[in-house]
This record gives C-alpha cells, sequence and structure tokens, in this order.
C-alpha cells in the first residue's frame, strides 16, 4: 500500500509540477502598457522654403549693373533645383519664382503654413564705399541700437507695403527703438538657426570667401519663423568684383554648392 501511494505522489507531482512553473512565469511577467506614452518621432528635414529677396517694384540694392532682386532670384531657384537632385525626398518650397513683389510677413508665414523644416531667404549686401566684400549670414535675434544699419536696410522693403504698421504691430522700419519688437519675439530655433548659418559661412570659407560672420538682427522676414531660419548674404553689390561674381554662372554655381553643402551636413547633425 505505501509503495502503490509514493507512486501516485510521484505521478501527481510530475504532471503538475510543469503547471506550476507555467503559471509562475506568466504570473511573474510584466503586464501590457496600455497607457504607454510612444517615442517622440526623430526630427527630420523634409520641407525646405527658399526665399529669394525684394522682387516686383522691391529692387533691393543696386550695382553697376544688376540689381539684388533678380541675383537673388537666380541663385535661390538654382539652389532649389540642387537641393531636389542631391537631397532626394525632401521637398522644396519657393516664396516667389518670378519677380514679383511679396509682403516680408507673407513670406515666413508660407513657411509656417507649409510646416517647413528649414527657411533661407537669400539676399546681396551693399555699403557705402564700395570696398566691403565677403559673406554674412543673419539669424532672428536681440541687438544693441547702434548696430541697426543692416537691419532696417533690409527692412526697408516694409514701406512698399500696405497697412504695415498693422501687419507689424505697430513696428516702424526707420525708427531703431522700434526694434524691440523683435527682440522680444521668443525664437526656440536660434540654435538651430545659428548652427545652419555657422555651416554656411564654413562653407564659403572654404571656397575662398570673406566671412563677416554671423549676426543677430531683428529682420521681419525672420521674426515669426517657426522652424529654423536665416538670412545669407552672398556678396556686395556696390563692390564691381563682387557684382560680376554673383552675376556669373561660375559664381552662382559655387555659392549654390557652398549652400547645398551646408544644409546637407546641418540635415545629417539634426536627424542623427
Amino acid at each position: 500500500m505505501k509503495s502503490d501511494l509514493n507512486i501516485r505522489k510521484r505521478k501527481f507531482i510530475f504532471f503538475l509540477a510543469p503547471a506550476i512553473l507555467l503559471f509562475m512565469v506568466l504570473t511573474s511577467a510584466t503586464p501590457p502598457q496600455t497607457n504607454a506614452t510612444p517615442p517622440p518621432q526623430a526630427y527630420q528635414i523634409r520641407t525646405i522654403v527658399i526665399d529669394a529677396g525684394h522682387g516686383g517694384r522691391d529692387s533691393g540694392a543696386k550695382g553697376s549693373r544688376s540689381l539684388e532682386k533678380n541675383i537673388a532670384l537666380d541663385v535661390a531657384l538654382k539652389l532649389g533645383k540642387e537641393l531636389e537632385r542631391q537631397l532626394p525626398g525632401v521637398r522644396v518650397m519657393f516664396t516667389r519664382r518670378t519677380d514679383e513683389f511679396i509682403d516680408l510677413y507673407k513670406r515666413i508665414r508660407m513657411a509656417n503654413a507649409a510646416k517647413a523644416d528649414i527657411f533661407i531667404s537669400i539676399h546681396c549686401n551693399s555699403a557705402p564705399g564700395g570696398s566691403s566684400r565677403g559673406t554674412e549670414t543673419i539669424v532672428s535675434g536681440s541687438h544693441r541700437l547702434g548696430e541697426q544699419t543692416a537691419a532696417i536696410r533690409e527692412n526697408a522693403s516694409l514701406l512698399l507695403e500696405e497697412n504695415y504698421k498693422e501687419n507689424y504691430q505697430g513696428f516702424d522700419p526707420k525708427d531703431p527703438e522700434s526694434y524691440i519688437i523683435f527682440s522680444l519675439m521668443k525664437n526656440q530655433y536660434r540654435e538651430k538657426s545659428i548652427k545652419l548659418a555657422n555651416l554656411m559661412q564654413q562653407e564659403y570659407v572654404k571656397s575662398g570667401r570673406v566671412s563677416r560672420g554671423i549676426l543677430e538682427q531683428g529682420l521681419a522676414v525672420l521674426a515669426e519663423a517657426g522652424m529654423p531660419a536665416v538670412l545669407t548674404e552672398i556678396g556686395f553689390m556696390n563692390n564691381r568684383t563682387e557684382e560680376a561674381f554673383m552675376l556669373s554662372d561660375e559664381g552662382q554655381e559655387q555659392i549654390v554648392q557652398n549652400l547645398v553643402a551646408a544644409i546637407s551636413a546641418f540635415k545629417k547633425s539634426v536627424e542623427r
């Protein structure tokens, strides 16, 4: 009898043990997280808006044989074409493709509406004397009242707009003290804008251009940007040598390649 009882106990344990083990595994497993927050999506550059400065009745700076608005448009269109070739999958948009005047606030709002990831405004510089040369890239930011000359020149386009004081909350581009309105605007993309600007200046230098650095100014075209945004001055219109360079196919091709290389490097760095 005792041996039969032991046999029955061993059979019970033999069949029950696996069931107990399975129960322990299942009950110790972590329950599914039904309310878990999904991981954030990686930041990617999908849309780039290119703005050719000035246009239409706003000619911008004048050279000895050309106008800023025309050079800016030529470079902008070539830049867009090259970006589409070198960065497949990235959508390129333009604030203008022809010689037309567009209000400054509408340009950046086009980019905001398109949920753009980069905004680049192409301009040519100008300075008294005709000897200044080189490139500089500007980001939106605060600055001292005594350093408003360039910003006032670029923002002068506002005077050609109807109801500009309503569109820019009472801002007067002729009054240096009025620039505090842009200094107070929060720019959460300042760090990325400076990074992009720095890469552009580095590429200009690699091609032998003179770098005048990165500036922070209260520019209307950048003030409301909801993405990294820069305005790059590709050369001086009233310097005959630089004007000839910006007018030439070779010069425009070099500028375009500088900007494409900078944008590509920026894209790689932020998408890591």
